[in-house]
């Protein structure tokens, strides 16, 4: 059995493969409820669910609590995967077919779900980000600014901000360093040049994976693998996609960082760019390797060691 769920606010359309069963619950306690002790009865060997925003994880977590297999999957691949099967006509119900057939046809991976603790420092690095990027418009809009009544307006909104991401930085640090494994990868992460606290952090809580999977598997998650773009006697420029932008981010930083204080990742920057290759692509090449080295450190816990 096969199961496709296509989440919505206050509701989830459920579709059952290869019986063809179909119903909804509502997305509250009682409607999970109903829905964990329906799919229970029928093992499934795989539930999926599209990335809603937010609204699939308390579905995600109460049929993974239940112990049955759940992906949570791209809505774009949901979607490209309609196009190719000629579906064109959209509706809750019908996604939830489409979800369904897509789960018996690709067979995404199931994985673990972040228990409550990693979902909580999830949500405390991306209110810092929030707040960053917040403070960043009020303060570029200050400099708009000629009033003195408007000025102080601003001014109280740009103490508010910082006071509170003065207190996200404090929870941060206290769930970071009350908890062993992630002050061990911690200590270990910000040993590597180029890597310090915030970066160290993100990597924690945006991607749990790390030093669990290969380097191939850590390098396509991440999005810094280059995908082939060759057709016949064509041989296209190759270039990545998808990933998570947040660790892409964090890692670019870290790069520059190497690039500019000429720490040990430098070498391999100016040896690509002495070779010819223009300095976005080399910068890549950089992430890569140095997505690899961090997951490395973390698989055998052994600090960086220079060679």
């Amino acid at each position: 059995m096969f199961v496709g769920i296509d989440v919505a606010k206050d509701r989830l359309d459920v579709h059952v493969r290869p019986a063809g069963e179909a119903f909804t619950v509502a997305r509250d306690g009682e409607g999970i409820e109903e829905l964990v002790g329906r799919l229970s009865k029928t093992a499934p060997a795989l539930i999926v669910l599209e990335a809603t925003g937010g609204f699939e994880t308390i579905v995600a977590a109460g049929l993974g609590a239940a112990g049955l297999p759940v992906a949570v999957v791209n809505p774009r691949q949901i979607r490209d995967f309609a196009r190719a099967t000629a579906r064109l006509a959209k509706t809750d119900a019908l996604d939830a077919a489409v979800i369904a057939h897509f789960a018996e046809a690709v067979h995404p991976p199931a994985r673990p779900l972040a228990d409550e603790q990693s979902r909580l420092l999830g949500e405390l690095m991306a209110r810092r980000r929030q707040l960053i990027e917040m403070i960043g418009a009020e303060s570029n809009r200050r400099r708009m600014l000629t009033i003195r009544r408007t000025l102080k307006s601003v001014d109280r909104v740009l103490a508010t901000l910082k006071a509170q991401l003065e207190q996200i930085d404090d929870d941060i640090d206290t769930a970071v360093r009350g908890t062993p494994a992630w002050r061990e990868a911690e200590d270990l992460l910000i040993g590597v040049p180029g890597i310090g606290p915030r970066i160290a952090r993100t990597l924690i809580a945006e991607l749990p994976e790390l030093g669990r999977l290969g380097r191939r598997e850590i390098a396509s998650l991440t999005g810094v693998a280059p995908f082939n773009r060759d057709s016949g006697t064509l041989r296209g420029r190759r270039t990545i996609a998808g990933g998570r932008p947040v660790v892409r981010a964090a890692l670019y930083m870290s790069v520059l960082v190497s690039i500019r204080r000429k720490l040990p990742l430098a070498l391999t920057y100016h040896r690509l760019r002495a070779a010819g290759k223009p300095a976005k692509v080399a910068i890549v090449a950089c992430m890569r390797k140095l997505v690899t080295i961090l997951n490395a450190i973390l698989r055998d816990k052994k600090p960086w060691a220079t060679a």
